[in-house]
């Protein structure tokens, strides 16, 4: 069969807009998670030595040219009838096979998300079911089988310790859906990360909407937390509105506001938002958004949409890789002109990168900090 020769970028990007079809499953991995409010219903690859998440459940992922052939611990991708090549498929996390001392399962806690630990620590929010409700989310279609509702911080501290001590986990990842409409959340998971923090020493990522008082990120800041993501999803307030209507509320300038007093609390780098493509925003918008961010020190986390099953856009299209690619190629001058750099981020995504392909064209030149060999695990999105 003749071999396919593809650019590292255009591949990663092929990949994750276009989804890839898994003809079997190792049964020595985590099966991908389905729902949820991080990088659900997607895989975590190695394919060519970078990381990936990669859809595999969505309606779209069907029409993918891409294919996965597994056997055992061998993977080999193909794209329709041509190979690309090996991957390298992570191996079972060894804190999946442990649990607390009341009987529930870690992996039911918190995730290995390549070598970060990371968890919804409540699996609730306040816009689900109503009008409210973000479009893109599945923050609640994650079940009891699956995950625990509220992680208290003493269970998050027991699971990030014995991540970072058996599967060498270096940072934690933790979000929430919006508890309340005043400080969204912030507070209680900055509660958890404080215990994680005395616990381990892990370097934190907490992830939350815009506190309606901004004195909130200082007493984030106390708890411990190294680095904050704030979520605008776009730049577009047309789309922000018909898909995240109770994040509307907040104005595209409500973000900007709240980044810039947390680039003052958490420093230049150390503020994320995530910028979602493909929901029909103007790209010129979402370049403009992203230069202001970059501007202030904020690291715009550029993500192609991923249609996520039994969320209001499960039947939504993935976004052309071309258009993923071109904006790629922008946001990453304006980053690499500011001088940030994504290996300089203390914790959460940023530092992963493995949802974008955002950071390839430095990434790819940075291969040995991402090695595959035993010691760096990953499982599957929570």
């Amino acid at each position: 069969m003749r071999r396919l020769e593809l650019d590292d970028r255009r591949l990663l990007v092929e990949l994750q807009s276009l989804g890839v079809r898994v003809v079997d499953e190792s049964p020595d991995a985590m099966p991908a998670r389905r729902g949820g409010a991080g990088p659900s219903d997607a895989l975590f690859l190695w394919v060519r030595g970078l990381p990936l998440t990669v859809p595999a459940h969505a309606r779209f992922v069907a029409g993918s040219p891409y294919t996965l052939r597994v056997e055992g611990r061998n993977a080999t991708l193909y794209r329709d009838d041509e190979q690309v090549g090996p991957v390298k498929l992570p191996r079972r996390p060894r804190i999946y096979e442990m649990e607390t001392a009341d009987g529930v399962p870690y992996w039911k806690i918190a995730l290995l998300h390549l070598d970060s630990i990371a968890s919804t620590v409540v699996q609730k929010c306040i816009y689900w079911g109503t009008h409210e409700q973000c479009a893109f989310c599945g923050i609640e279609l994650t079940r009891g089988e699956q995950t625990i509702p509220v992680k208290t911080p003493a269970q998050l501290a027991e699971v990030c310790t014995a991540a970072r001590d058996l599967d060498h986990a270096v940072d934690v990842t933790l979000t929430t859906g919006s508890l309340n409409r005043r400080d969204r959340g912030a507070i209680y998971i900055s509660r958890c990360a404080a215990a994680i923090k005395e616990a381990c020493g892990l370097p934190i990522q907490v992830q939350f909407e815009p506190p309606d008082d901004l004195r909130v990120l200082d007493e984030v800041r106390r708890a411990g937390v190294d680095a904050v993501g704030i979520h605008s999803e776009t730049f577009d307030p047309e789309v922000l509105a018909r898909v995240a209507p109770g994040k509307a509320q907040c104005g595209i300038e409500g973000y900007f506001a709240c980044w810039e007093r947390a680039v003052e609390v958490f420093g230049r780098g150390s503020v994320t938002t995530y910028v979602l493509l493909g929901m029909g925003e103007r790209p010129e918008l979402i370049l403009e958004g992203c230069r202001r961010a970059v501007a202030m020190g904020v690291y715009p986390f550029v993500v192609p949409l991923r249609p996520v099953p039994g969320t209001l856009m499960a039947d939504a299209s993935a976004p052309d890789p071309d258009y993923v690619a071109a904006i790629y190629r922008e946001v990453s001058a304006m980053i690499a002109d500011a001088g940030l750099d994504h290996v300089q981020a203390k914790a959460g995504c940023a530092r992963c990168q493995a949802c974008s392909g955002l950071s390839a064209w430095e990434r790819l030149d940075q291969r040995t900090r991402f090695r595959d060999g035993d010691d760096l695990l990953v499982g599957s999105g929570r």
